[in-house]
């Protein structure tokens, strides 16, 4: 395994942070939820004059076409903004939903919804979780797609489809007869309802996290994706690198939370000297870049892994765990390191708070993550 980053990639990671720095993180001020979309579009069109746009897609359509090892160094690069990763086009849940389409639609449901959604032209929901049905255990579900002359008609509700409100369509997951299934809804579907934007503690979604309702949703056959029955498997399809790629951009927020309360400690004094000289400051810096440094190992790991086609589902499942764990108490130290100053919004500490804390919710929470890792241990003989 060689950790060393080639030149191309190396120019990437620079290139990527000088727009950070110069295009990015000025604006970041500027956002709030109800112009995020519209400051989202303006730095994606900067975005490609940069040549940063899409680095997650092939060259074919558009991307830049990195592998996965080389997407790490560039999402973690982006991560360092909550801006960075939507300026780029390669934010949750639009990414993920690009590779599994990528992989998955047939050549009229790529041009119909892969093509605008790489464009930046639209943007999409996955809509797998329920109030009381799927969610951490999809077995769960209940939303229902059942056969109607030469269609479905889909039943059911959804809650916490993230950037719902304005999406141009959704993946919806429905148990069919022949099992759980994936759809192709559009947003304009009079069967398919915006119940509401729900209320969080997170505010840097585009769209928010959405409850639908499926009621007499009529769908024809064409908006299967891929086979009917496969539902499950096309969502773990989707969800490990989802993961991975989640840890790379999260990974940044890291970052350049323990920059800002490092450079915020060489500046700040308290009796008698500045709060670098105090060891217990000193002590939170390490243990955040001893965490950080090994969450980055990790993603790098599995990223090579799929780099050399194999599955990641044991490491992407560790990584989830580590790397939101990790993050979120970097970011805590950074806040108790910068005192006052970090539970403001004079700096964007605070913003990470709260941003970072679903992180170890969504995806999987952590202990449905540490369950499966402990079961594959366990019963499947896995060597730590």
């Amino acid at each position: 395994m060689d950790f060393l980053v080639d030149r191309e990639t190396e120019a990437l990671r620079e290139r990527v942070r000088a727009f950070l720095e110069e295009r990015v993180i000025p604006r970041e001020r500027e956002a709030t939820p109800a112009n995020l979309e519209a400051l989202t579009k303006a730095l994606q069109q900067e975005a490609r004059e940069w040549g940063v746009f899409l680095p997650h897609m092939p060259k074919e359509l558009g991307g830049l076409g990195l592998s996965w090892t080389q997407l790490a160094v560039v999402l973690e690069e982006a991560g360092r903004s909550l801006l960075g990763p939507r300026a780029l086009n390669a934010a949750a849940p639009d990414e993920g939903n690009m590779h599994l389409l990528h992989k998955v639609a047939n050549p009229e449901q790529k041009k119909r919804y892969l093509e605008p959604l790489v464009a930046g032209e639209v943007r999409s929901g996955f809509a797998m979780t329920e109030p009381m049905g799927a969610g951490a255990d999809p077995t769960l579900l209940k939303a229902t797609a059942r056969r109607h002359g030469k269609g479905f008609v889909l039943e059911g509700r959804k809650w916490f489809t993230t950037g719902a409100e304005g999406a141009a369509f959704f993946l919806v997951l429905a148990r069919a007869e022949e099992g759980p299934t994936l759809f192709l809804v559009d947003r304009e579907n009079p069967g398919l309802k915006l119940v509401r934007t729900i209320p969080t503690m997170d505010h840097w979604s585009v769209g928010g996290h959405g409850e639908l309702l499926l009621e007499g949703c009529e769908v024809g056959e064409d908006a299967i994706l891929g086979e009917a029955g496969k539902g499950f498997e096309y969502a773990e399809l989707r969800l490990d690198p989802a993961r991975l790629t989640h840890c790379m951009r999260w990974l940044g927020v890291g970052v350049r939370a323990t920059e800002l309360a490092q450079d915020y400690a060489l500046r700040r004094e308290s009796f008698g000297r500045k709060l670098a000289e105090h060891q217990g400051v000193q002590f939170m810096i390490a243990d955040s870049h001893i965490e950080l440094h090994a969450a980055r190992l990790m993603v790098w790991h599995a990223a090579w892994k799929l780099d050399r086609g194999e599955r990641i589902r044991h490491e992407a499942s560790m990584a989830k765990v580590f790397v939101s764990e990790a993050v979120s108490r970097a970011v805590d130290r950074a806040v108790q390191i910068a005192g006052a100053l970090g539970i403001s919004e004079d700096i964007p500490l605070s913003i990470f708070y709260r941003e970072v804390r679903p992180f170890r919710i969504y995806d999987g929470p952590s202990e449905v993550h540490r369950a499966s890792v402990g079961k594959r241990a366990l019963y499947k003989g896995l060597r730590p």
